[in-house]
Protein backbone atom coordinates (compact mmCIF):
# COMPACT_ATOMS: atom_id res chain seq x y z
CA UNK A 1 0.00 0.00 0.00
CA UNK A 2 1.17 3.65 -0.91
CA UNK A 3 1.61 5.13 2.35
CA UNK A 4 3.49 8.64 2.47
CA UNK A 5 2.00 11.41 5.23
CA UNK A 6 3.86 14.72 3.55
CA UNK A 7 5.99 14.53 0.55
CA UNK A 8 8.47 17.58 -0.50
CA UNK A 9 7.02 19.27 -2.67
CA UNK A 10 3.78 20.26 -0.51
CA UNK A 11 1.77 17.24 -1.67
CA UNK A 12 -1.50 16.73 0.27
CA UNK A 13 -4.49 16.30 -0.38
CA UNK A 14 -8.61 16.57 0.89
CA UNK A 15 -12.09 14.94 0.45
CA UNK A 16 -14.89 15.41 -2.60
CA UNK A 17 -16.75 18.54 -1.77
CA UNK A 18 -19.98 17.34 -0.41
CA UNK A 19 -22.91 19.35 1.09
CA UNK A 20 -21.53 18.12 4.99
CA UNK A 21 -18.37 19.64 3.68
CA UNK A 22 -19.52 23.19 2.23
CA UNK A 23 -21.41 23.21 5.34
CA UNK A 24 -18.58 22.72 7.47
CA UNK A 25 -16.51 25.37 5.31
CA UNK A 26 -19.15 27.90 5.80
CA UNK A 27 -19.52 26.93 9.75
CA UNK A 28 -15.81 27.00 9.87
CA UNK A 29 -14.99 30.54 8.47
CA UNK A 30 -18.05 31.79 10.09
CA UNK A 31 -15.90 30.90 13.54
CA UNK A 32 -13.33 32.36 11.91
CA UNK A 33 -14.63 36.10 11.12
CA UNK A 34 -16.43 35.50 14.81
CA UNK A 35 -13.13 34.80 16.90
CA UNK A 36 -11.25 37.27 14.64
CA UNK A 37 -13.46 40.36 15.89
CA UNK A 38 -13.88 39.04 19.20
CA UNK A 39 -10.43 38.92 19.73
CA UNK A 40 -9.56 42.15 18.77
CA UNK A 41 -11.79 43.32 20.55
CA UNK A 42 -10.80 41.95 23.61
CA UNK A 43 -7.29 43.21 22.97
CA UNK A 44 -8.25 46.49 22.29
CA UNK A 45 -8.00 46.31 18.46
CA UNK A 46 -10.15 46.17 15.40
CA UNK A 47 -8.42 42.94 13.05
CA UNK A 48 -8.43 44.51 9.39
CA UNK A 49 -11.19 43.44 7.33
CA UNK A 50 -9.04 42.96 5.06
CA UNK A 51 -8.44 39.91 6.25
CA UNK A 52 -12.10 39.30 6.51
CA UNK A 53 -12.89 40.35 2.94
CA UNK A 54 -10.18 38.03 2.14
CA UNK A 55 -11.46 34.57 3.71
CA UNK A 56 -14.44 35.26 2.19
CA UNK A 57 -13.22 35.73 -1.57
CA UNK A 58 -10.89 32.85 -1.22
CA UNK A 59 -14.24 30.56 0.06
CA UNK A 60 -15.98 32.37 -3.28
CA UNK A 61 -12.94 30.90 -5.40
CA UNK A 62 -12.02 34.38 -5.95
CA UNK A 63 -8.22 33.77 -5.47
CA UNK A 64 -6.77 37.22 -7.51
CA UNK A 65 -9.64 38.92 -6.19
CA UNK A 66 -8.43 38.53 -2.23
CA UNK A 67 -4.94 38.82 -3.20
CA UNK A 68 -5.73 42.17 -4.50
CA UNK A 69 -7.74 43.04 -0.89
CA UNK A 70 -4.82 41.82 1.01
CA UNK A 71 -1.95 44.03 -1.32
CA UNK A 72 -3.99 46.56 -1.06
CA UNK A 73 -3.89 46.17 3.29
CA UNK A 74 -0.19 45.63 3.54
CA UNK A 75 0.36 48.61 1.75
CA UNK A 76 -0.96 50.49 4.74
CA UNK A 77 2.18 51.73 6.76
CA UNK A 78 -0.39 51.85 10.23
CA UNK A 79 -0.30 47.95 9.94
CA UNK A 80 1.01 46.88 13.05
CA UNK A 81 3.62 43.53 13.03
CA UNK A 82 1.19 41.06 14.14
CA UNK A 83 -1.44 42.28 11.61
CA UNK A 84 0.79 42.21 9.02
CA UNK A 85 2.13 39.06 9.40
CA UNK A 86 -1.08 37.92 9.54
CA UNK A 87 -1.97 39.35 6.16
CA UNK A 88 1.17 37.94 4.42
CA UNK A 89 0.62 34.45 5.87
CA UNK A 90 -3.09 34.95 4.50
CA UNK A 91 -1.88 35.79 1.16
CA UNK A 92 0.78 33.00 1.32
CA UNK A 93 -1.70 30.52 1.92
CA UNK A 94 -3.64 31.67 -1.22
CA UNK A 95 -0.16 30.53 -3.17
CA UNK A 96 -0.11 26.89 -1.38
CA UNK A 97 -3.65 25.96 -2.07
CA UNK A 98 -2.67 27.01 -5.85
CA UNK A 99 0.05 24.31 -5.39
CA UNK A 100 -2.16 21.76 -3.81
CA UNK A 101 -4.50 21.89 -6.54
CA UNK A 102 -2.88 21.83 -9.74
CA UNK A 103 -4.68 19.49 -11.70
CA UNK A 104 -7.47 20.75 -14.73
CA UNK A 105 -10.20 18.30 -15.42
CA UNK A 106 -7.86 17.12 -18.83
CA UNK A 107 -4.63 16.69 -16.75
CA UNK A 108 -6.18 14.48 -14.34
CA UNK A 109 -8.06 12.46 -16.83
CA UNK A 110 -4.49 11.89 -18.12
CA UNK A 111 -2.90 10.44 -15.25
CA UNK A 112 -5.55 8.81 -14.10
CA UNK A 113 -5.64 7.08 -17.53
CA UNK A 114 -2.37 5.72 -16.91
CA UNK A 115 -3.39 4.22 -12.82
CA UNK A 116 -6.81 2.80 -14.01
CA UNK A 117 -6.83 0.23 -16.57
CA UNK A 118 -10.03 0.39 -19.39
CA UNK A 119 -11.18 3.80 -18.05
CA UNK A 120 -13.26 5.56 -20.42
CA UNK A 121 -14.62 9.45 -20.34
CA UNK A 122 -17.65 8.17 -19.34
CA UNK A 123 -16.95 6.51 -16.04
CA UNK A 124 -14.34 9.55 -15.97
CA UNK A 125 -17.45 12.18 -16.03
CA UNK A 126 -19.64 9.77 -13.14
CA UNK A 127 -16.38 9.63 -10.83
CA UNK A 128 -16.63 13.99 -11.38
CA UNK A 129 -20.78 13.50 -10.84
CA UNK A 130 -19.84 11.33 -8.16
CA UNK A 131 -17.61 13.69 -6.01
CA UNK A 132 -14.62 11.46 -6.12
CA UNK A 133 -11.69 13.51 -6.33
CA UNK A 134 -10.83 16.97 -4.25
CA UNK A 135 -11.27 20.14 -6.28
CA UNK A 136 -11.44 23.84 -5.91
CA UNK A 137 -12.57 26.78 -8.05
CA UNK A 138 -9.97 29.01 -7.81
CA UNK A 139 -10.23 32.45 -10.63
CA UNK A 140 -13.20 30.67 -12.22
CA UNK A 141 -11.22 27.49 -13.07
CA UNK A 142 -12.29 23.89 -11.57
CA UNK A 143 -8.95 22.68 -10.14
CA UNK A 144 -7.86 19.06 -8.65
CA UNK A 145 -5.99 17.89 -6.01
CA UNK A 146 -2.60 16.81 -7.00
CA UNK A 147 -2.73 13.57 -5.20
CA UNK A 148 -6.01 12.86 -6.69
CA UNK A 149 -5.24 9.55 -8.53
CA UNK A 150 -3.52 8.03 -4.92
CA UNK A 151 -7.15 8.62 -3.26
CA UNK A 152 -8.93 7.44 -5.65
CA UNK A 153 -8.03 4.15 -4.70
CA UNK A 154 -7.62 5.00 -1.10
CA UNK A 155 -11.44 5.91 -1.11
CA UNK A 156 -12.45 3.36 -3.26
CA UNK A 157 -10.57 0.11 -2.68
CA UNK A 158 -12.46 -2.16 -4.72
CA UNK A 159 -10.48 -0.45 -7.44
CA UNK A 160 -7.47 -1.91 -7.17
CA UNK A 161 -7.85 -4.94 -8.94
CA UNK A 162 -7.79 -1.94 -12.23
CA UNK A 163 -4.57 -0.54 -10.70
CA UNK A 164 -2.09 0.00 -13.23
CA UNK A 165 0.73 -1.26 -12.25
CA UNK A 166 -1.25 -3.79 -9.86
CA UNK A 167 0.45 -4.06 -6.33
CA UNK A 168 1.01 -6.73 -3.81
CA UNK A 169 1.18 -6.11 -0.20
CA UNK A 170 1.39 -9.33 1.10
CA UNK A 171 5.02 -9.31 2.35
CA UNK A 172 4.46 -5.51 4.16
CA UNK A 173 1.52 -7.02 5.88
CA UNK A 174 3.59 -10.57 6.93
CA UNK A 175 5.96 -8.15 8.39
CA UNK A 176 3.76 -6.11 10.01
CA UNK A 177 2.09 -8.77 11.71
CA UNK A 178 5.05 -10.89 12.68
CA UNK A 179 6.26 -7.83 14.10
CA UNK A 180 3.65 -7.09 16.23
CA UNK A 181 3.83 -10.46 17.39
CA UNK A 182 6.94 -10.54 18.62
CA UNK A 183 6.53 -7.40 20.51
CA UNK A 184 3.46 -8.94 22.41
CA UNK A 185 5.59 -12.11 22.98
CA UNK A 186 8.45 -10.21 24.44
CA UNK A 187 6.67 -7.89 26.42
CA UNK A 188 5.02 -10.75 27.85
CA UNK A 189 7.82 -12.48 28.95
CA UNK A 190 10.10 -9.61 29.88
CA UNK A 191 7.50 -8.08 31.77
CA UNK A 192 8.53 -4.68 30.57
CA UNK A 193 6.25 -2.86 28.11
CA UNK A 194 9.40 -1.50 26.65
CA UNK A 195 11.13 -4.50 24.33
CA UNK A 196 12.86 -5.45 21.12
CA UNK A 197 15.82 -2.72 21.18
CA UNK A 198 16.56 -1.10 17.86
CA UNK A 199 19.57 1.51 16.79
CA UNK A 200 19.93 3.58 14.03
CA UNK A 201 22.03 5.23 11.74
CA UNK A 202 19.76 8.23 10.20
CA UNK A 203 20.71 10.79 7.18
CA UNK A 204 18.64 13.69 6.75
CA UNK A 205 19.73 16.45 3.77
CA UNK A 206 17.38 19.38 3.17
CA UNK A 207 18.45 21.18 0.08
CA UNK A 208 17.14 24.19 -0.76
CA UNK A 209 17.06 24.76 -4.72
CA UNK A 210 19.74 26.69 -6.42
CA UNK A 211 18.93 30.70 -6.30
CA UNK A 212 16.03 30.17 -3.89
CA UNK A 213 17.58 33.00 -2.38
CA UNK A 214 20.45 35.47 -3.38
CA UNK A 215 23.80 34.52 -3.25
CA UNK A 216 25.65 35.57 0.05
CA UNK A 217 22.45 35.11 1.87
CA UNK A 218 22.55 33.21 4.88
CA UNK A 219 20.42 30.52 4.73
CA UNK A 220 18.31 29.19 8.12
CA UNK A 221 17.31 25.99 8.86
CA UNK A 222 15.53 23.30 11.51
CA UNK A 223 15.94 19.96 11.13
CA UNK A 224 14.18 16.96 12.95
CA UNK A 225 16.22 14.82 15.57
CA UNK A 226 14.93 12.32 18.13
CA UNK A 227 13.55 13.34 21.20
CA UNK A 228 14.74 11.05 24.33
CA UNK A 229 11.52 9.22 25.65
CA UNK A 230 10.30 5.99 27.68
CA UNK A 231 11.07 4.14 24.02
CA UNK A 232 13.94 6.33 22.81
CA UNK A 233 17.01 7.75 23.43
CA UNK A 234 21.02 7.06 23.24
CA UNK A 235 20.77 10.00 20.78
CA UNK A 236 23.88 10.61 19.27
CA UNK A 237 25.21 13.08 16.54
CA UNK A 238 27.83 11.65 14.34
CA UNK A 239 28.29 14.52 11.86
CA UNK A 240 26.52 17.71 10.29
CA UNK A 241 27.29 19.95 7.31
CA UNK A 242 28.08 22.87 8.01
CA UNK A 243 27.81 22.36 11.83
CA UNK A 244 25.05 22.56 14.52
CA UNK A 245 25.21 25.80 16.27
CA UNK A 246 22.40 24.56 17.96
CA UNK A 247 20.44 21.53 19.48
CA UNK A 248 17.01 21.38 21.61
CA UNK A 249 16.99 19.97 24.98
CA UNK A 250 16.82 15.95 24.94
CA UNK A 251 13.16 16.05 26.19
CA UNK A 252 11.94 19.06 23.92
CA UNK A 253 8.18 18.63 22.76
CA UNK A 254 9.45 19.64 19.20
CA UNK A 255 13.34 18.59 19.09
CA UNK A 256 15.64 19.93 16.35
CA UNK A 257 19.32 21.09 15.43
CA UNK A 258 19.58 24.60 13.52
CA UNK A 259 22.47 25.26 11.55
CA UNK A 260 23.15 28.12 9.08
CA UNK A 261 24.95 28.53 5.64
CA UNK A 262 25.55 31.10 2.94
CA UNK A 263 23.73 30.41 -0.15
CA UNK A 264 25.92 30.31 -3.40
CA UNK A 265 25.24 31.39 -6.83
CA UNK A 266 23.59 28.47 -8.92
CA UNK A 267 24.21 26.07 -6.40
CA UNK A 268 21.73 24.47 -3.76
CA UNK A 269 22.73 24.98 -0.39
CA UNK A 270 22.38 21.84 1.58
CA UNK A 271 21.88 20.53 4.84
CA UNK A 272 22.75 17.29 6.20
CA UNK A 273 23.24 15.41 9.38
CA UNK A 274 23.80 12.11 10.74
CA UNK A 275 22.46 11.07 14.07
CA UNK A 276 22.51 7.53 15.90
CA UNK A 277 19.80 6.83 18.45
CA UNK A 278 18.22 3.19 20.03
CA UNK A 279 14.61 2.54 20.11
CA UNK A 280 12.05 0.04 21.41
CA UNK A 281 8.55 -1.57 20.79
CA UNK A 282 6.02 -1.01 23.23
CA UNK A 283 3.51 -3.33 24.05
CA UNK A 284 1.63 -2.57 27.06
CA UNK A 285 -0.82 -5.27 28.21
CA UNK A 286 -3.76 -2.90 28.96
CA UNK A 287 -6.77 -4.00 31.58
CA UNK A 288 -9.80 -1.49 31.64
CA UNK A 289 -10.86 -2.78 35.45
CA UNK A 290 -7.06 -1.81 36.50
CA UNK A 291 -7.59 1.71 34.95
CA UNK A 292 -8.44 4.85 37.46
CA UNK A 293 -9.26 8.39 36.71
CA UNK A 294 -5.58 10.55 36.48
CA UNK A 295 -4.95 13.55 37.72
CA UNK A 296 -6.31 15.57 35.90
CA UNK A 297 -5.34 18.93 37.97
CA UNK A 298 -1.61 17.66 37.49
CA UNK A 299 -0.04 20.23 35.63
CA UNK A 300 2.01 17.32 33.62
CA UNK A 301 -1.70 16.68 32.40
CA UNK A 302 -3.57 19.57 32.53
CA UNK A 303 -2.85 21.07 28.76
CA UNK A 304 -3.49 17.42 27.24
CA UNK A 305 -7.37 17.94 28.28
CA UNK A 306 -7.77 21.04 27.07
CA UNK A 307 -8.52 22.74 23.42
CA UNK A 308 -5.97 24.08 21.30
CA UNK A 309 -4.92 24.64 18.16
CA UNK A 310 -6.93 21.87 15.66
CA UNK A 311 -7.94 20.38 18.76
CA UNK A 312 -11.56 22.42 19.37
CA UNK A 313 -14.73 20.56 21.24
CA UNK A 314 -17.21 21.61 17.71
CA UNK A 315 -20.61 20.88 19.29
CA UNK A 316 -19.99 17.89 16.03
CA UNK A 317 -17.88 16.70 17.88
CA UNK A 318 -19.41 16.73 21.23
CA UNK A 319 -22.00 15.08 19.79
CA UNK A 320 -19.43 12.16 18.12
CA UNK A 321 -18.19 11.76 21.06
CA UNK A 322 -21.11 11.08 22.93
CA UNK A 323 -22.28 8.91 20.49
CA UNK A 324 -19.16 6.74 20.25
CA UNK A 325 -18.52 6.04 24.35
CA UNK A 326 -22.34 6.13 25.20
CA UNK A 327 -22.82 5.20 28.90
CA UNK A 328 -19.03 4.03 28.98
CA UNK A 329 -17.15 5.94 31.80
CA UNK A 330 -13.89 3.66 31.64
CA UNK A 331 -11.27 5.61 30.30
CA UNK A 332 -9.68 2.56 28.82
CA UNK A 333 -12.61 1.35 27.26
CA UNK A 334 -13.50 4.89 25.79
CA UNK A 335 -10.13 5.85 24.34
CA UNK A 336 -10.45 2.11 22.93
CA UNK A 337 -13.97 3.17 21.23
CA UNK A 338 -13.14 5.96 19.93
CA UNK A 339 -9.90 4.14 18.35
CA UNK A 340 -11.88 1.24 16.79
CA UNK A 341 -14.77 3.89 15.44
CA UNK A 342 -11.99 5.61 13.65
CA UNK A 343 -10.80 2.70 12.71
CA UNK A 344 -14.00 2.03 10.99
CA UNK A 345 -15.54 4.95 9.60
CA UNK A 346 -12.52 6.99 8.65
CA UNK A 347 -10.73 6.80 5.31
CA UNK A 348 -7.15 7.36 4.37
CA UNK A 349 -6.42 10.11 2.24
CA UNK A 350 -3.51 12.43 1.44
CA UNK A 351 -4.57 16.32 2.57
CA UNK A 352 -3.48 19.09 1.93
CA UNK A 353 -0.95 21.38 3.65
CA UNK A 354 -1.71 21.60 7.11
CA UNK A 355 -1.42 25.29 7.05
CA UNK A 356 -4.18 25.65 4.41
CA UNK A 357 -7.01 23.97 6.31
CA UNK A 358 -8.31 26.09 9.16
CA UNK A 359 -9.34 22.78 11.72
CA UNK A 360 -7.44 19.50 11.17
CA UNK A 361 -9.78 17.12 13.43
CA UNK A 362 -13.36 18.70 12.64
CA UNK A 363 -12.30 18.30 8.71
CA UNK A 364 -11.34 15.21 8.70
CA UNK A 365 -14.69 14.36 11.19
CA UNK A 366 -16.36 16.20 8.34
CA UNK A 367 -15.06 15.01 5.54
CA UNK A 368 -14.76 11.21 6.64
CA UNK A 369 -11.13 10.76 5.56
CA UNK A 370 -7.71 12.37 6.72
CA UNK A 371 -4.08 11.36 6.40
CA UNK A 372 -1.91 9.98 10.07
CA UNK A 373 -1.87 13.44 11.37
CA UNK A 374 -5.64 14.45 11.08
CA UNK A 375 -7.25 11.24 12.09
CA UNK A 376 -4.92 11.47 15.24
CA UNK A 377 -6.01 14.84 15.47
CA UNK A 378 -9.50 13.37 15.77
CA UNK A 379 -8.65 10.68 18.25
CA UNK A 380 -6.87 13.30 20.38
CA UNK A 381 -9.94 15.70 20.28
CA UNK A 382 -12.21 13.15 21.10
CA UNK A 383 -10.46 11.67 23.67
CA UNK A 384 -9.71 15.35 25.50
CA UNK A 385 -13.97 15.64 25.48
CA UNK A 386 -13.82 12.94 27.76
CA UNK A 387 -11.20 13.88 30.15
CA UNK A 388 -8.75 11.37 28.64
CA UNK A 389 -4.90 13.32 28.37
CA UNK A 390 -3.76 13.01 25.06
CA UNK A 391 -0.98 14.24 22.44
CA UNK A 392 0.55 14.30 19.45
CA UNK A 393 3.78 12.40 18.69
CA UNK A 394 5.55 12.17 15.27
CA UNK A 395 8.40 12.21 13.33
CA UNK A 396 9.30 9.21 10.87
CA UNK A 397 8.16 5.48 10.77
CA UNK A 398 11.11 3.43 9.39
CA UNK A 399 9.53 -0.17 8.76
CA UNK A 400 10.91 -1.99 6.22
CA UNK A 401 8.74 -1.17 2.83
CA UNK A 402 6.93 1.70 4.44
CA UNK A 403 9.47 4.26 5.20
CA UNK A 404 7.63 7.94 5.84
CA UNK A 405 7.07 10.83 7.61
CA UNK A 406 4.38 9.90 9.97
CA UNK A 407 2.07 11.00 13.15
CA UNK A 408 0.88 8.85 15.53
CA UNK A 409 -0.65 9.42 19.34
CA UNK A 410 -0.32 9.07 23.26
CA UNK A 411 -2.56 8.83 26.21
CA UNK A 412 -2.50 9.03 29.58
CA UNK A 413 -4.26 5.91 31.47
CA UNK A 414 -3.30 5.49 35.12
CA UNK A 415 -1.71 3.61 36.54
CA UNK A 416 0.09 2.98 33.13
CA UNK A 417 1.31 6.39 32.16
CA UNK A 418 1.76 7.77 28.72
CA UNK A 419 0.47 5.13 26.33
CA UNK A 420 0.95 4.88 22.31
CA UNK A 421 -2.37 4.51 20.05
CA UNK A 422 -1.67 4.92 15.93
CA UNK A 423 -4.88 5.81 14.88
CA UNK A 424 -4.16 4.82 11.40
CA UNK A 425 -2.45 1.79 11.79
CA UNK A 426 -5.72 1.03 12.89
CA UNK A 427 -7.24 1.98 9.89
CA UNK A 428 -4.29 0.05 7.48
CA UNK A 429 -5.34 -2.99 9.64
CA UNK A 430 -8.96 -2.65 8.93
CA UNK A 431 -9.28 -1.28 5.50
CA UNK A 432 -6.34 -1.92 3.66
CA UNK A 433 -4.40 -5.16 5.22
CA UNK A 434 -6.05 -7.18 2.74
CA UNK A 435 -3.93 -9.97 1.92
CA UNK A 436 -4.26 -11.27 6.01
CA UNK A 437 -7.29 -13.02 7.28
CA UNK A 438 -10.01 -11.21 9.51
CA UNK A 439 -8.66 -12.50 12.75
CA UNK A 440 -5.22 -11.39 11.77
CA UNK A 441 -6.11 -7.90 10.63
CA UNK A 442 -7.79 -7.71 14.24
CA UNK A 443 -4.83 -8.79 15.50
CA UNK A 444 -2.48 -6.06 13.69
CA UNK A 445 -5.04 -3.61 14.71
CA UNK A 446 -5.49 -4.58 18.43
CA UNK A 447 -1.70 -4.33 18.73
CA UNK A 448 -1.15 -0.43 17.85
CA UNK A 449 -3.57 -0.04 20.62
CA UNK A 450 -1.39 0.75 23.59
CA UNK A 451 1.30 -1.08 21.03
CA UNK A 452 4.43 0.83 18.80
CA UNK A 453 6.80 -0.85 16.87
CA UNK A 454 10.51 0.05 16.90
CA UNK A 455 11.05 1.19 13.37
CA UNK A 456 10.03 4.85 14.81
CA UNK A 457 12.20 8.17 14.90
CA UNK A 458 9.88 10.98 17.36
CA UNK A 459 10.72 14.59 16.99
CA UNK A 460 7.51 15.91 18.53
CA UNK A 461 5.23 15.07 21.81
CA UNK A 462 2.93 17.92 20.84
CA UNK A 463 1.80 19.73 17.88
CA UNK A 464 2.05 23.79 17.07
CA UNK A 465 5.15 23.87 18.59
CA UNK A 466 7.99 26.56 18.15
CA UNK A 467 11.13 25.96 17.34
CA UNK A 468 14.12 27.46 18.77
CA UNK A 469 15.62 29.51 18.26
CA UNK A 470 12.44 31.00 16.80
CA UNK A 471 11.68 31.51 13.50
CA UNK A 472 11.60 35.20 11.99
CA UNK A 473 8.96 34.63 9.53
CA UNK A 474 6.12 32.00 8.89
CA UNK A 475 6.47 28.49 9.19
CA UNK A 476 6.08 26.06 6.00
CA UNK A 477 4.40 23.16 8.73
CA UNK A 478 2.59 25.24 11.36
CA UNK A 479 1.24 22.00 12.77
CA UNK A 480 4.28 19.36 12.51
CA UNK A 481 7.48 19.40 12.29
CA UNK A 482 9.30 16.87 9.92
CA UNK A 483 10.42 17.62 6.95
CA UNK A 484 12.97 20.76 7.76
CA UNK A 485 12.07 24.36 8.13
CA UNK A 486 14.03 27.20 6.08
CA UNK A 487 13.97 30.86 5.91
CA UNK A 488 16.17 33.74 5.21
CA UNK A 489 16.24 37.21 6.29
CA UNK A 490 13.01 36.71 7.72
CA UNK A 491 11.62 35.45 5.02
CA UNK A 492 10.25 31.90 4.63
CA UNK A 493 11.39 29.00 2.27
CA UNK A 494 8.88 27.10 1.45
CA UNK A 495 8.09 23.49 0.51
CA UNK A 496 8.10 24.29 -3.37
CA UNK A 497 11.77 25.60 -2.93
CA UNK A 498 13.56 22.48 -1.26
CA UNK A 499 13.71 19.15 -1.29
CA UNK A 500 14.27 16.67 1.77
CA UNK A 501 15.41 13.49 2.10
CA UNK A 502 15.71 10.58 5.26
CA UNK A 503 17.71 7.63 4.83
CA UNK A 504 18.29 4.93 7.73
CA UNK A 505 19.86 1.37 8.43
CA UNK A 506 19.64 -0.93 11.10
CA UNK A 507 23.02 -0.81 13.19
CA UNK A 508 24.34 -3.06 16.17
CA UNK A 509 23.75 -1.35 19.69
CA UNK A 510 27.17 0.37 20.62
CA UNK A 511 29.12 -0.77 24.36
CA UNK A 512 28.59 2.88 25.04
CA UNK A 513 26.68 5.89 23.88
CA UNK A 514 27.66 9.84 24.29
CA UNK A 515 25.26 11.79 24.55
CA UNK A 516 23.87 14.38 21.77
CA UNK A 517 23.93 17.09 24.37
Amino acid sequence: MERRCRTARARRVARPHSLRAALWEAATLSLLVFCTVAFGAENGFSEPEALIRANLLERDGRFTDAERVLNSALKEARQDTRTRAQLEFAKDRLRRIRLDFPLSRAELFEKLKKSVADLTPGEFENWLQEGRFDKRRIDGRELFMVASVSNLFFRNPELEVRRVPARNNSALDGRYLETCARIKAEALAEKSPYVMPKRFHVTMTVSADADAVAPGETLRAWLPVPRVSPFQNEVQVVSATPAVRRVDAPESPARSVYLEQAAQKGKPTTFAIEYEYSTRGVRFDLKPERTRPADLESPALRQFIQETEHVQFTPELRALAGQIVGSEVNPCVQARKFYEWISEHIQYSFAPEYSTIRNLSEDCRARGHGDCGQEGLLFITLCRLKGIPARWESGWTLFPGAKSNHDWTEIYLAPYGWVPVDPYMGIYATQYATTLNQAQRAELRDFYFGGLDPYRMAANADHCQPLNPPKGSMRSDNVDFQRGELETSGKNIYFDQFDYELSAREIPPPAKVESLQ
